[in-house]
């Protein structure tokens, strides 16, 4: 019965996708969806309503978070993946909260210089293009694992919808048809990607062009019938290990086969009377967003105005320190026991920065002391909350937009390259922005350090909100925002998501700031403090849920800056 009705509502939803082109719910925009029963909120309208139709079969968030992440795999083939990684948050209405690290790991004959030439050059931009940038993928794992902790239904029956959505097909909407566009000089590079994301005849996919991924749907089904081995053994496996062997790859089977994604404690802070439970090492976001939240309670934030020249000096400075802790301290916990996470989100740690804070004028970024590595933009985030309360908040990506842009020949999903999240020349850190402090350096099984920050903000015990968003190095400034709006502002899931935003990150000393976050006047002050200004297009694209724990509705939003996205209701 199940599978008619998820077979039933796609055909609908095809139907109505051929139509308008793409979906825009009325989330997409400053108006939260609403309802009594559950709320998904992703980047895919088509996956958001996979997650809801798994809620409404009873499953619960971490069922509908299961579904919609392989859906996803589908539908938003730039950053929903299963050959990339990711973290999980979960929190339940019980108290209880846990987190799924699934972080991509370096292969067991990676090296710290792989990447170098004799004079210790990075050769190529190859720790990013290529096949040596890919990372042992850590999805499918991190998902079964969160089922055999926390999931209800039964695990063939949340593969499902995805597998029907790669065989029947989707129809191509315009932002995928402009990514395959903007991307096409890259697949035609490999052979087994050319044959994905173009036509027969070399030619591009049109808006409402049904685009059938066969290869992905065996891939999925594998998976379906028999978990992680269906990924990490068997044919899908062996197409791996022997496309890496064809090309020049260092995976193997033995690094399939070895891979496990971990449950680890969350990061716990508090702010103004709500708990922030977010994501450990190696994400360093958890770590990092409480250290700012630390920072800014001590401040007014209320009283000096959302986005005023004040504000958003404070906030600044606030970023600017804690990215230079982020630099200097964070890693793969599995390779680095004594990093001072307790000192970094004390109160007491926080009070130092901030008393370093001037009013009146902006610090110094001092390139000899820290840098920032490049972080890829291009993460795909999503929330849910179920009929009972319970809420995951998950963040997965493949690095840059269609990670490598390498399919697995016969198998059908596209590789990452996350080995550029390591630090690939050691001991060289300067005001380029290279970093070579130990912490992040490349070790056979170790796991990249990331900025990915899903987030659950609860007040006693119970999770109010998930938030949380792709964006590289902003993620954890995008996702800082959002929940001061909330808090700070009294703005709704919604309004808090929509709102202009600005990001600093140590160095490069210079803020990003989006055209509707600041007005003229308000430029002109901010910087009289000093601060240089980039103006930029969209930071982030956040996805949040609510639980207005008094009237018992559920709320939802996803972010207008991503452009097929979409929230649910029921």
């Amino acid at each position: 019965m199940y599978q008619i009705r998820i077979r039933h509502f796609i055909s609908a939803l095809l139907t109505t996708l051929l139509i308008l082109g793409s979906i825009h719910s009325d989330a997409a925009g400053r108006v939260a969806v609403r309802g009594y029963n559950g709320v998904v909120a992703s980047s895919s309208a088509i996956a958001s309503e996979v997650g809801i139709e798994v809620l409404r079969d009873g499953g619960n968030a971490v069922d509908a978070a299961i579904a919609t992440a392989f859906a996803l795999a589908v539908t938003w083939p730039s950053a929903g993946n299963i050959g990339g990684g990711g973290f999980l948050v979960y929190h339940g209405a019980d108290g209880f909260a846990t987190t799924f690290d699934f972080r991509e790991k370096a292969p067991l004959a990676a090296s710290s210089d792989m990447y170098l030439d004799a004079d210790g050059n990075v050769k190529d931009n190859s720790n990013h293009e290529g096949i040596l940038a890919v990372g042992v993928p850590g999805t499918v794992a991190g998902l079964q694992l969160a089922h055999e902790r926390l999931g209800s239904l039964k695990w063939k029956d949340l593969v499902e919808p995805a597998i029907r959505l790669a065989s029947d097909g989707i129809p191509i909407s315009w932002a995928l048809h402009d990514d395959f566009k903007d991307s096409k000089a890259r697949f035609d590079r490999y052979p087994s990607s050319a044959r994905i994301f173009s036509k027969r005849d070399g030619s591009l996919y049109e808006p409402g062009d049904i685009w059938v991924q066969k290869d992905l749907a065996s891939t999925l089904r594998r998976i379906q019938k028999i978990g992680r081995d269906g990924f990490y053994g068997g044919k899908t496996a062996q197409l791996i290990a022997d496309f890496m062997t064809a090309n020049g790859g260092i995976i193997t089977l033995e690094d399939l086969q070895a891979y496990e994604a971990v449950e680890r404690e969350p990061v716990r802070g508090s702010y103004r009377g709500y708990e922030i439970i977010s994501m450990p090492p190696p994400s360093s976001g958890g770590i990092v967003l409480v250290e700012m939240l630390n920072i800014l309670e001590g401040f007014d934030l209320k009283a000096m105005g959302h986005n005023s020249a004040a504000y958003l000096h404070v906030l600044t400075e606030t970023m600017r320190r804690a990215y230079a802790d982020r630099a200097n301290y964070l890693g793969d916990p599995d390779f680095n026991e004594d990093m001072p996470l307790d000192r970094l989100t004390s109160k007491e740690h926080a009070e130092l920065l901030r008393k370093s804070i001037d009013m009146a004028q902006k610090s110094q970024s001092d390139p000899a002391r820290f840098a920032q590595l490049y972080e890829s933009g291009q993460t795909t985030h999503f929330s849910v909350v179920d009929k009972d309360g319970n809420m995951v908040s998950l963040t997965y990506t493949l690095e840059w937009s269609y990670g490598s842009h390498i399919v697995v020949e016969g198998a059908g999903f596209l590789l990452n390259n996350e080995m550029g999240d390591f630090n690939a020349q050691p001991g060289i850190t300067d005001e380029r922005g290279r970093i070579g402090t130990e912490a992040n350096l490349i070790r056979p099984e170790q796991r990249m350090l990331s900025s990915m920050t899903p987030t659950i903000v609860a007040r006693d015990g119970v999770p109010v909100f998930a938030t949380g968003t792709p964006g590289g190095k902003t993620i954890i400034n995008t996702t800082l925002q959002t929940i001061l709006n909330v808090i700070d502002h009294d703005m709704t899931i919604a309004e808090a998501i929509e709102a202009g935003r600005i990001h600093h990150q140590w160095l490069p000393d210079v803020t990003a700031v989006e055209k509707r976050a600041m007005s003229p006047d308000t430029r002109s002050i901010y910087e009289q403090f000093g601060h240089p200004v980039r103006d930029v297009g969209d930071i982030g694209a956040a996805m949040g849920v609510y639980h207005d724990l008094e009237t018992g509705v559920f709320s939802g939003a996803a972010d207008s800056r991503a452009e097929d996205g979409g929230a649910v209701s029921y």
